[in-house]
């Protein structure tokens, strides 16, 4: 078996002291995350975590930083790269369905997050907010996309 690492994005959106946070069903197990996925073939760092933002929770999203880069590897042994980013969320379409698996986007405070550790799709939750409220910010210029030579 080859070994290949998960390349993730994820967003931390903050609106008077909470966080944009959807529940989701994992496994038949309803957990909380950031608005995160999976790079998608030829597109950006940027344009995934804009598209997994909106797809999971109806938000427009404007990267504004990159909160930091997050390795980490489950119980079941796979293993993932998070890219997490901070931003604004700039408009809601309410009539917008959710991607398959998402319950519900819910605004929380990090004290409810905490009280909630159980449900918590993987201790990268919390470290991402916690991160951004320890004003860890990185341009988004670190990030660079090269395109394939032809």
């Amino acid at each position: 078996m080859v070994w290949k690492p998960h390349v993730t994005v994820s967003a931390v959106i903050e609106r008077d002291g909470r966080f944009l946070m959807v529940e989701e069903l994992v496994e038949d197990r309803a957990v909380f995350n950031q608005p995160a996925g999976h790079l998608d073939e030829d597109e950006s760092l940027v344009e995934a975590v804009v598209r997994e933002v909106l797809e999971e929770t109806a938000w427009e999203f404007a990267p504004e930083h990159v909160t930091g880069l997050y390795l980490w590897k489950s119980a079941s042994g796979r293993t993932f790269l998070r890219v997490n980013f901070f931003g604004h969320g700039l408009r809601h379409h309410a009539e917008r369905e959710l991607d398959d698996g998402i319950l519900r986007a819910v605004w929380m405070t990090r004290d409810e997050l905490h009280a909630e550790a159980d449900r918590l799709r993987s201790p990268m939750v919390l470290r991402c907010i916690d991160d951004h409220l320890d004003g860890r910010r990185y341009p988004l210029d670190v990030l660079t996309h090269l395109e394939t030579d032809h």
